[in-house]
């Protein structure tokens, strides 16, 4: 089991970003959330097996259809790993 805690930077409000960060994530079985931050940026908490949740991250690149990611900053954390996967 690990976490991951990614900041992705660009134009990701306003496009579905979340839910469709939620939706690979329920996928692959990844739990944890994604979240507007105040900045413009999205926070997004992706815990579960290791391979799954590389797979999640590097897919924050990409983002939905209409997104335009220009960054992805992503650190190992130590969390309380969430039941499921949420858009908050």
């Amino acid at each position: 089991m690990m976490c991951r805690r990614c900041i992705v930077t660009g134009r990701v409000q306003g496009v579905f970003y979340r839910a469709s960060t939620r939706n690979l994530a329920k996928e692959l079985g990844v739990s944890g959330y994604a979240r507007n931050l105040p900045d413009g940026s999205v926070e997004v908490l992706a815990c579960g097996d290791q391979n799954e949740v590389e797979v999640l991250c590097a897919w924050l690149w990409q983002g939905p259809q209409q997104a335009e990611v220009t960054q992805v900053e992503c650190v190992s954390v130590t969390e309380c790993v969430p039941q499921e996967f949420e858009a908050r």
